[in-house]
């Protein structure tokens, strides 16, 4: 385990050794994942939508058991219970809250008041701006490389927009860049454009700590740089996945035929969550309203957890779908979260040291 050797405003903002963090990815990011990050000195997240409240609260003593190192929860801000999981975080201590979507300025200042730093996910430069407006003090961009809900605008570009869009308002925020990064070139590149740290996500699924299935793990080290599609045909939005014949069947089969599967899952994810059905239609308005889904992309939401999960979890790759970013075709290794934050930042050190050689 290696010393500091790279602060950036996000060590500072958070506490943590090293400016890599582990995405919060449903279904993945459970306590194993998170604590073995945050031992080896990054940012780990916990993935709470797939998790009720309840197993939130276990997974958070879980990751506090086995380490006391800073860690993360990630939210969904349209959650009708999202106060109550922030009541959580506050009350076990939990040092940053991240947002797949922007939390409101109330529960950033509520979070705030309690020294919770808040991390919300956007995909715009006037979004960037808007929450930094409200009081978050820091924010992820994730390009279009990256896996599961991605947008089209490349980490390249939407990096350089979000901090130029900051920097123009007067509000220099952490920004922490994710889409496409796996190594030390990566983070050494990203610092160079103005981030203060990145994102990684299926680069932590394929650790050792990750408990997703090994056969799964091997599937996707087969995959190589082609081997991803962006489909809406899951939830009726973006969806970056490994290309799998599943997937394939999936983007060939009519709406008609997809229908009597969505409904099943559907009943599932119910009884998963726990959620009413007056709580999973409330979560649907939510949903048309902060996100501008139709009516039709907000009733195959339910399908995503559910087919994550039968590939994720069960290990079932002919009923399920597995989010995936585009660097799954340059990943060969399985390394542990703290052998691969080593690699990361020592490499990136080296890198930024050999660069600063064309300077003067």
């Amino acid at each position: 385990m290696i010393d500091q050797q790279l602060r950036t405003p996000l060590t500072d903002l958070v506490g943590v050794r090293h400016p890599v963090v582990q995405t919060g990815m449903g279904w993945v990011a459970g306590p194993r994942l998170v604590s073995g990050t945050a031992k080896a000195g990054g940012l780990g997240i916990l993935a709470s939508a797939t998790m009720t409240i309840e197993e939130l609260e276990r997974a958070i003593l879980e990751v506090k058991g086995r380490t006391d190192a800073p860690f993360g929860v990630n939210l969904r801000a349209d959650a009708a219970d999202a106060p109550a999981r922030c009541r959580l975080l506050i009350e076990h201590g939990v040092k940053v809250a991240s947002f797949a979507l922007a939390p409101n300025p109330e529960l950033i200042a509520t979070l705030k008041e309690h020294d919770i730093v808040v991390i919300p996910s956007v995909g715009l430069p006037k979004h960037a701006t808007k929450v930094a407006s409200w009081g978050a003090d820091a924010v992820m961009i994730q390009g279009g490389e990256g896996g599961g809900h991605t947008g089209s605008v490349p980490t390249t570009l939407l990096l350089p927009s979000v901090l130029d869009a900051l920097h123009g308002a007067g509000t220099d925020i952490p920004v922490i860049a994710a889409g496409g990064f796996f190594d030390g070139r990566g983070l050494a590149a990203a610092l160079s454009y103005g981030a203060a740290g990145i994102g990684m996500g299926t680069r932590f699924l394929l650790t050792r700590d990750s408990a997703v299935p090994d056969p799964v793990k091997q599937l996707y080290l087969s995959h190589d740089v082609n081997g991803t599609v962006v489909t809406t045909k899951v939830d009726g939005m973006p969806h970056r996945m490994l290309r799998t014949p599943f997937v394939q069947q999936i983007e060939e089969t009519s709406p008609v035929k997809r229908l009597g599967p969505t409904v099943r899952r559907t009943l599932a994810f119910k009884q998963e969550s726990g959620m009413s059905w007056l709580q999973l239609a409330r979560d649907g308005r939510s949903m048309r309203k902060t996100q501008g889904r139709s009516l039709a992309q907000t009733a195959l939401a339910a399908n995503t957890p559910m087919m994550l999960k039968a590939g994720l979890v069960d290990g079932d790759t002919e009923a399920g779908v597995l989010a995936s970013g585009q660097v799954v075709g340059v990943i060969d290794d399985l390394p542990s979260c703290e052998e691969l934050i080593d690699r990361v930042v020592t490499e990136a050190v080296e890198q930024l040291r050999r660069s600063s050689a064309y300077v003067g």
